[in-house]
């Protein structure tokens, strides 16, 4: 291996620094990395999907593919593995003509994805081998010429990546000749092989005793099915990784929760009970940890695909079903409810599930589904106090189409509001002992607690912060198509239904922004049957012959698609641009950097303790307090028994902790004051009052990655009072 190693450093030295000249130090880093690339690929890719046809697809889909592979999985994996450090580190004569990086020198993360490019390329376009294998192998030299790998690097990359993509190729072939012939035969008679687009094959077989009209029509609605189930697997998979990944931390809200699932009740300061005992549930199947927070978060998600494509399915279509479940992977919002774990997610399905039953009430005039809605309404409200709204949406149907007045001739409706009006007790019971603080804090959140001063400040905010939330190119087609079904299809009474269950509370937020701040995820129960309304009406409009739905759904779920991939991990604005995101700028600084700021933390507290006095912790916010309850691993242990980290003293109710034991008995002790930058203020006149004496540390900054995600100020208390 020293033999090895010698020869490999000589080599690099040569290429590094034999062949130096002024054009190759122009040159070569521009091939490392060039801010136009992301651009040049974009304009490829998208010129392969518009006009190449299924062979221009099925190469950026692979390419994709064998990208993810190679750069995601196998590179990393074996980056931490072999721990080489690159020459730019490790020798102090190297040239270093681009940035050295963070991560491993073995392999070459540039060799493994532009031969994978290449290989792919090659295959579905035999003469790109005279561009990309040379393209290819000048990117892998550019690598050792910049200084930051070996020659062995870029060689082992380079055969990673050709062999990545030709395991990509192989698979998934070998996956479509097995399960396309079995699950989607229709596709795979015209589109018999992956790697050899533009073969048709014979038909399928049709079903003995149909027409083959009918028979096609029944076999492509079973296909649009079968894809929807794997699409939704595939997706609750990805999660179920992802929210394993450690990519992010928890969010405030999810840790202060988090503590309220160690402290069990029949509800809480500001929300319904139900998130505290999914979270219990959640951390009681895989332990304290953010797997365990989060893993409902999916599992609803993937609940919800299935409830929506089997509901339009049976009502309009299962393409229509199908197209549902991209629509809404690409809407930030939904996207980010089906990974992070706050009360949205229970909100989003309870409602959907109530809205599903109780169309089926209406339509088969049963009363065991009005019994159903009764119950998904009443879980609704013990998830988000707004989905007891649905029985407004309700009357509102029942004003619109008078055929469904009926039903409030029935016992359905009366025993399923019966239902719903059980699920209040426990909230009103816990209210009713606690000075029915909810009602409080609901009130200050709306500005009810302030005379009404119309004002049109939070307006465009608020419609500003949905276009970014929903997809602006989803949003807007979502609510034209929400105004333009009532020219031609108000007597739909589907159409009907879904305006019902979205515009009311769409329009009461909407309406309270004239008051006081609407933030964007508070109309998150309208999103799912709004979309509903927008696939039915503009599938509708394509069937008719306009043929901008296709090119405007594919920009939508391309603008989209990117958006939550970068919001999954913004540090691929990093690898993409070569510049990171401003930390300020960065939507996930919030749910990164608590463990550094947790070590931090807990390092300061060591310091204090050394002085022989017990220390705990006090949390400037709610937040801060639940996300180092989490991170500070002696705090989570305790968080049951004697806690460590607690919320300041006040006068009157401001959250949860006013309700549970605080550190007034720990006479004597020293604690640690925190308070982040997000949230600057004055120091508390009653901690001042508390303690014989309060000392401000330095602040600390919090770097994650060479970025200073925040800082954290820190006060010693010295002799609780």
């Amino acid at each position: 291996m020293a033999a090895l190693e010698s020869i490999d450093t000589a080599l690099f030295r040569f290429g590094n620094q034999s062949l130096s000249n002024p054009v190759f130090d122009v040159l070569m880093p521009a091939l490392s990395w060039h801010p136009a690339f992301p651009w040049i690929v974009a304009l490829v890719a998208g010129g392969l999907i518009w006009k190449g046809g299924v062979r221009g697809r099925l190469c950026v889909m692979f390419v994709f593919l064998a990208v993810a592979l190679g750069d995601g999985l196998v590179c990393n994996t074996l980056k931490e593995t072999f721990d080489r450090v690159r020459p730019c580190r490790a020798l102090a004569d190297a040239r270093v003509l681009v940035g050295c990086g963070s991560s491993g020198s073995m392999p070459s993360a540039h060799a493994t994805n532009w031969f994978a490019a290449a290989m792919v390329f090659f295959w579905f376009y035999r003469r790109s081998v005279w561009l990309m294998v040379p393209l290819a192998a000048t990117v892998a030299f550019s690598r050792v010429y910049n200084g930051v790998h070996y020659p062995s690097d870029v060689a082992v990359g380079a055969l990673l990546g050709v062999g990545t993509a030709a395991a990509t190729l192989g698979l998934l072939e070998a996956v479509w000749q097995s399960a396309g012939q079995r699950w989607f035969p229709l596709w795979q008679a015209r589109l018999p092989s992956l790697l050899k687009p533009g073969q048709p094959g014979e038909p399928g077989p049709g079903a003995p005793g149909q027409s083959p009209i009918a028979n096609h029509q029944s076999q492509m609605e079973t296909h649009w099915l079968r894809l929807g189930y794997v699409l939704i697997a595939v997706l609750l998979l990805f999660r179920l990784w992802y929210i394993g990944s450690g990519t992010i931390e928890l969010s405030e809200d999810e840790a202060y929760q988090w503590l309220w699932s160690k402290h069990l009740d029949l509800s809480y300061y500001s929300k319904p009970p139900l998130i505290a005992y999914t979270q219990f549930l959640g951390t009681t199947l895989w332990g304290e940890t953010e797997f365990g927070v989060r893993f409902f978060s999916p599992v609803l998600a993937a609940g919800l695909g299935l409830m929506l494509l089997r509901f339009l399915a049976r009502e309009v279509n299962a393409r229509a079903g199908f197209w549902l479940i991209p629509i809404s992977m690409a809407t930030p919002l939904l996207a980010v409810g089906a990974t992070v774990m706050t009360i949205d997610p229970l909100s989003v399905f309870f409602w959907t599930a109530a809205l599903v039953s109780g169309w089926r009430a209406v339509q088969q005039d049963s009363t065991g589904h009005w019994l159903w809605t009764g119950l998904w309404v009443g879980l609704g409200f013990l998830s988000k106090y707004i989905n007891l709204f649905q029985w407004v949406c309700w009357a509102v149907f029942f004003v619109l189409w008078k055929p469904a007045r009926a039903q409030l001739r029935r016992p359905g409706p009366y025993l399923a509001l019966g239902l719903t009006l059980l699920s209040l007790v426990p909230v009103l019971w816990w209210n009713a002992h606690h000075g029915w603080i909810t009602l409080t804090h609901l009130g200050e959140r709306g500005g009810l607690d302030e005379a009404w001063r119309p004002t049109l400040r939070y307006f465009g905010e608020f419609l500003g912060a949905e276009l970014g939330a929903l997809n602006p190119v989803v949003f807007v087609a979502a609510v034209w198509a929400a105004i333009a079904f009532w020219r031609c299809h108000r007597q739909n009474p589907l159409l009907l239904y879904l305006f019902s269950m979205s515009a009311p509370i769409f329009l009461f937020y909407l309406v309270l922004t004239l008051r006081s701040r609407v933030l964007p995820n508070w109309i998150a129960p309208s999103v799912v049957p709004l979309f509903c309304l927008a696939v039915i009406y503009w599938q509708g409009r394509a069937e008719n012959g306009l043929r901008s739905v296709g090119r405007w759904l594919a920009a939508g779920l391309g603008v989209g698609l990117v958006a939550v991939v970068v919001l999954h991990d913004t540090n691929l604005v990093g690898r993409i641009t070569g510049y990171a995101l401003p930390p300020k700028l960065d939507p996930l600084r919030r749910v990164r950097g608590w463990r550094e700021t947790a070590k931090l933390v807990g390092t300061a507290r060591e310091r204090l303790l050394a002085e022989g006095k017990p220390v705990f912790i006090i949390g400037g916010h709610y937040g801060i307090t639940g996300l180092l309850s989490f991170y500070l691993p002696e705090a989570r242990a305790a968080v049951t028994g004697q806690p460590l980290v607690f919320s300041p003293t006040t006068d009157r109710p401001r959250n949860q902790f006013y309700f549970w034991p605080g550190y007034t008995d720990r006479k004597g002790h020293n604690a640690l004051y925190v308070q982040g930058s997000e949230r600057p203020a004055p120091l508390p006149a009653e901690l001042l009052a508390e303690f014989a004496s309060v000392t401000n540390r330095e602040a600390q900054p919090v770097v994650v990655r060479k970025r200073t995600l925040r800082t954290i100020q820190l006060f010693e208390c010295r002799d609780l009072r």
